[in-house]
């Protein structure tokens, strides 16, 4: 959750005024942090998280290029091209027992098409830590934060995280689709439980107004909905007194960043709490009952902020492929994710098949995922493509879409389907 400014809203106040009525009747559940001993050193040996004992490199390595590629067995690299995507659990185990065969052929493919973006998964530094946290922790899950499930690794995590996003605190959910809906519930649950303590249901007009972009994730959908039943919400009721801007920061099906500056003002103007994609712990049932990430998990993603952080390169890299997919098709390329908007559904197929072909793994996204006529290939750029993988690929789908180099923003202008 961002926060805008340091003047006090009413949302400030608001809250001000109700953490001691809260906290009166225990309405708070500490985390019981727990240190975990290392295997073989006894009771009281603790783990040390110093980021200078982590390895890091400049410039792309060997393993760096591995992040970009998969494989596919090439049965289903033919499915695929036919059109067949649908494998039943029968086709699956045979599929199986030809995998284990070594003379079964593989398709490699360069992926456009994961979250990757820093193209970490295969850095050997994180994978230490990894294999290091199992061999000295353990694989399996504790328990809930709540209960058993807080340790060591978590909390320097957090910590990592939060420094890295100069936040006071930062609170680890098990999924990015979880911590939205943790967030959503907790704001619905804020006036039922002031009123609760009255012995009486809150009125319309003190509920909270939620405004939500139409194509946020369908996450903050889902808790909105889920807040909604809470009895503590009104979408879209600018009559209300505290008002909620729900947004995502990054649309992942077009590639476009909210408007951060004019939400900004907005919110300085009109004094509403400002929630990004990117007061849990009591009230987010998302948070509180879900098993903890394992330790490993833990420790990988601590690992992967100390490199992310250190290797600044990889977030330059990323930079010189967004620059270079726009100069080859004048597409506002604003995010790591870019959206070719073809239209018609059938043509997207095709061009996506031609990629596959080609030895590119992206994904046609079409209805109900968007609009009708609003067919697509969505790509996403990553560090450890290259120069040469983007000029290869723009060289594909410019047989479907023609490319048109203008200083316009409006992805529209800059593209039309070839029928």
């Amino acid at each position: 959750m961002e926060s805008m400014g340091k003047m006090k809203t009413s949302w400030d106040l608001y809250i001000e005024e109700a953490l001691p009525k809260l906290e009166s009747r225990n309405m708070f559940t500490p985390l019981r942090p727990m240190n975990i001993s290392i295997a073989g050193q006894g009771e009281g040996s603790r783990t040390k998280f110093d980021e200078d004992e982590y390895e890091t490199f400049d410039g792309i390595q060997p393993w760096d290029r591995l992040a970009a590629q998969i494989e596919l067995p090439e049965t289903f690299f033919r499915r695929l091209l036919n059109g067949v995507e649908l494998v039943s659990k029968y086709e699956l185990e045979e599929n199986e027992n030809i995998c284990s065969n070594q003379e079964t052929q593989y398709k490699k493919l360069i992926l456009f098409a994961g979250n990757d973006f820093l193209g970490l998964s295969r850095h050997p530094t994180i994978a230490k830590a990894t294999a290091k946290a199992a061999m000295e922790q353990g694989t399996g899950p504790r328990g809930s934060p709540l209960i058993c499930g807080y340790t060591n690794y978590h909390m320097a995590l957090e910590s990592s995280l939060a420094k890295l996003k100069k936040k006071e605190a930062c609170l680890l959910c098990t999924s990015g689709f979880g911590a939205n809906m943790a967030v959503m519930v907790a704001i619905g649950s804020i006036v039922p439980v002031m009123c609760e303590a009255e012995g009486r249901r809150p009125t319309k007009e003190e509920k909270v107004a939620v405004f939500s972009d139409a194509l946020n994730h369908a996450s903050i959908v889902d808790g909105l909905k889920l807040a909604d039943r809470l009895g503590g919400v009104e979408l879209t009721n600018c009559k209300n007194k505290r008002k909620v801007v729900v947004t995502d920061s990054l649309f992942s099906m077009d590639g476009d960043i909210a408007p951060m500056g004019e939400l900004a003002q907005l919110r300085k103007k009109h004094g509403f709490l400002w929630v990004l994609d990117d007061w849990i712990q009591s009230r987010g049932r998302s948070f509180i009952f879900s098993t903890i990430a394992p330790v490993p998990l833990a420790a990988a993603s601590y690992a992967s902020v100390v490199v992310a952080k250190k290797e600044s390169w990889r977030r330059r890299e990323i930079r010189n492929r967004m620059k270079e997919l726009h100069a080859l098709t004048g597409i506002p390329v604003r995010s790591q994710i870019v959206c070719v908007m073809i239209g018609d559904m059938m043509q997207a197929i095709k061009a996506n098949h031609e990629l596959l072909e080609s030895g590119f793994y992206c994904v046609a996204v079409g209805p109900p995922a968007v609009a009708p006529n609003t067919a697509r290939l969505r790509l996403t750029l990553t560090a450890v493509h290259t120069s040469e993988d983007i000029r290869r690929l723009v060289a594909i789908i410019s047989k479907y879409v023609q490319f048109q180099v203008s200083s316009s923003s409006d992805c529209s202008n800059h593209i039309s389907p070839r029928l």
